[in-house]
């Protein structure tokens, strides 16, 4: 295994451009990529960083200048960087040096998926059918992040639409995982993930519709946390959902970057229908109840790796003094099918309304495979997507109820092992995508139908070497508990680190 030291050379290390011109470069299946080394970055996490500005032992102007030497030599070997700002991060660097430092992550580097509107750069949804138009301002949700004091310094790559679980678009643009460059970096939130694992970043933006957020961090090693629903502000597109299911958050390497992220946001924007975050304390306040479950009825068998690290993190969690009962997963018949068939009509309306929702030059001739055929399934079945909607209103009502005695359930992120590039291209055949995809992904969307809160903590490795990440799960609000509980558990047993 060995370090990047590639020069940048790809247009994504070019101030204020787009690297989607080109596939990413091939690289062995065995080469592991990262950034850390004793720069100003070090190997600190986001919350020591931020101490270190405030304590006068690093500048921003530090930070950043860092983070972009780090992003120009892993870039272009992951491929995770579509658009960067790097004068304009050098230039709010400068002036967060000058200001009183009072935001919790004031002058550390960063960056937004390429999910929200950003001022000056194009948001495209890792789609060629939206035109490369940067936005004239910041969306609210762009607004609230940079509150916080991350400094973004560009916009990371995600598939087209978000719809599927590997950072890969059309033309053999590749996301891949610094773990081992042969193996996808997971989806959405790829690009994110991939920077953070290999030291790039200290942390970035994340969304999550179907487990974009939980997927990426489980394959890369990170902590992914999908909040509640209604503690962040969605983008225009998100709001008119029939169900909403999109979260914002973050891809960290530590729980407590997490938890101050989410404290820190609501700052600016108090979150609706659940209590906020709050101080969240090392240990829960009680011991636990958890329920476990090893297969999901929705999709293929968990295998035998993933199952490994599941049990070996609930004999952990028992050791710790928490009661865990292996139990059924929480999840209606039919639920697959439903969810399926909602993700058509999505994709549906964004194929048909495009140019509304996104921008008046949409190009639906752009569309790829998947989108197109998630479209055209909705089409076949239109007559019985009410019934779907409402067997998924019916499960969103009468998901916290399905918990009983249970406080958080664990779970797998994903049934299999992290699959190779290509595994899940943009440019397969529509019905070979989504039976490969929807048998990988089995555990996630339950809780964005029931707006609960979910993390994926990087718990253990397969054989091979590759993260394997364990998803614990609460009732809607209660954020908090779990993220008290991944405080507790990520004390006893600290997570491994890509430059070990």
């Amino acid at each position: 295994m060995t370090d990047a030291t590639t020069d940048a050379t790809t247009d994504a290390t070019t101030d204020d451009t787009t690297d989607d011109t080109a596939p990413a470069r091939p690289h062995p299946d065995t080469a592991r990529v990262h950034a850390f080394r004793d720069d100003a970055l070090g190997y600190d996490d986001a919350t020591a960083l931020a101490e270190r500005v405030r304590g006068g032992e690093v500048s921003p102007t530090e930070l950043v200048e860092a983070a972009i030497e780090r992003c120009q030599q892993v870039d272009p070997a992951l491929g995770a960087l579509v658009f960067t700002a790097f004068d304009r991060a050098r230039e709010h660097a400068r002036r967060t040096a000058d200001s009183r430092l009072s935001s919790p992550f004031a002058g550390v580097p960063s960056a937004f998926k390429d999910a929200v509107q950003v001022e000056g750069a194009p948001m495209r949804l890792g789609s060629p059918a939206v035109p490369d138009s940067p936005a004239l301002h910041d969306g609210e949700y762009a607004r609230a992040f940079r509150a916080t004091g991350l400094i973004p310094l560009g916009i990371t790559a995600m598939p087209p639409f978000g719809w599927t679980a590997a950072t890969e678009r059309q033309g053999g643009l590749v996301t891949r995982n610094p773990w081992n460059t042969g193996r996808t970096s997971g989806g959405s939130s790829g690009g994110s993930a991939a920077l953070v694992a290999a030291g790039a970043l200290p942390i970035a933006h994340a969304n999550d519709g179907g487990g974009s957020i939980r997927i990426p961090a489980a394959v890369t090693g990170l902590v992914g946390f999908k909040p509640s629903r209604g503690r962040h502000t969605d983008e225009k597109f998100s709001r008119g959902m029939p169900i909403p299911i999109v979260s914002q958050s973050v891809v960290s390497r530590s729980v407590r970057d997490t938890a101050t992220f989410l404290t820190a946001f609501e700052a600016s924007h108090l979150p609706v229908g659940v209590p906020p975050v709050g101080p969240v304390a090392p240990v829960p306040a009680r011991r636990l109840r958890i329920g476990l479950v090893e297969q999901s009825p929705a999709g293929g068998a968990t295998d035998a790796a993933t199952l490994a690290v599941l049990r070996e993190t609930a004999s952990r969690l028992a050791e710790l003094g928490h009661e865990v009962v292996p139990t059924e997963a929480p999840v209606p018949t039919g639920f697959r099918d439903d969810f399926i068939a909602y993700w058509g009509l999505l994709a549906l309306s964004t194929s048909s309304s495009g140019r509304r929702l996104f921008d008046p030059d949409f190009d639906p001739a752009e569309l790829d495979p998947f989108t197109v055929g998630l479209a055209r399934m909705a089409r076949r079945n239109i007559a019985s997507l009410p019934l779907h909607l409402l067997r998924l209103a019916r499960t969103r009502r009468q998901f916290d109820a399905r918990f009983g005695d249970i406080d958080v359930y664990i779970n797998p992120v994903v049934a299999h092992e992290t699959p190779e590039v290509g595994y899940l291209d943009a440019d397969l055949p529509f019905e070979t995508h989504l039976e490969r995809v929807s048998n990988w992904v089995t555990f996630t969307p339950l809780q964005n139908i029931a707006g609960s809160p979910a993390v994926s903590l990087p718990t253990g490795h397969a054989p091979d070497g590759m993260p394997v990440g364990v998803h614990f799960s609460a009732r809607r609000g209660q954020d908090r508990l779990l993220l008290e509980l991944a405080s507790e558990y990520e004390a006893a047993h600290p997570f491994a680190r890509i430059w070990e």
